[in-house]
């Protein structure tokens, strides 16, 4: 029997949710990077190119995919989308939160993502930065033990102060005040909605609890992995 850490459905942002094409933390933005990075702010990296956007792109973020696809291919692998986001710490996106995004906007499964897939993942990435700075309550530019606590909170869910502790063991850098940098918030973030919606699956009751078996519980979690 498992029981539900949650009260209400998680809201988090929506990978279809529409919008203006903002920049997305870490994403070059069109000037030269500060000699420092600012509190709570992402270093930036690339410099835009000029082009013609293609119908329903904004031109903006055309100019970035221009700046991010380095081998003009015409879609944006892992390897080229790691390389154009990094945290407030000046480190790159981790690979697993990066591949994770590539599966979300990869609508041909072709392990990339052409000019709208980027542009959808460039208002993603900036609801998610939003959300992470609501949270960052002390602009350190990373989330505390604490502040993950009150995220989670605010997000729906009903976790123990332990459980978002051993989260920062297993995902901040290693340091006297350790603190998630935003590309593992997005990906602790995608992982536990997607847990939970397996969860929710079971428990059609919505009691917070449900029976299942082990082989279920696993298929469950394995299926909803992106």
């Amino acid at each position: 029997r498992l029981a539900a850490p949650f009260s209400q459905r998680p809201a988090a942002p929506q990978a279809a949710q529409s919008g203006g094409a903002e920049l997305s933390p870490g994403v070059a933005a069109p000037r030269d990077p500060p000699a420092s990075p600012r509190r709570g702010q992402e270093p930036l990296t690339a410099s835009p190119c000029a082009g013609s956007a293609p119908p329903g792109v904004d031109p903006e973020a055309f100019s970035w995919f221009q700046a991010v696809d380095a081998d003009r291919s015409g879609y944006i692998s892992m390897k080229e989308l790691k390389q154009a986001l990094v945290n407030s710490n000046w480190s790159t996106f981790n690979d697993e939160t990066c591949l994770l995004m590539i599966n979300m906007f990869d609508k041909t499964r072709s392990g990339r993502i052409d000019v709208y897939g980027f542009s959808a993942l460039l208002r993603f990435i900036q609801q998610w930065r939003s959300l992470f700075q609501q949270y960052d309550r002390d602009q350190s530019g990373s989330i505390s033990c604490s502040e993950l606590q009150q995220a989670f909170s605010q997000m729906g869910y009903t976790l123990s102060p332990q459980f978002s502790q051993l989260l920062l063991s297993r995902y901040a850098p290693r340091s006297s005040n350790p603190g998630i940098q935003l590309d593992r918030f997005i990906h602790i973030c995608l992982q536990l909605r997607s847990t939970t919606d397996a969860f929710r699956e079971k428990d059609v009751g919505l009691v917070g609890n449900a029976r299942l078996s082990y082989e279920d519980f696993l298929t469950a979690v394995v299926t909803r992995m992106m």
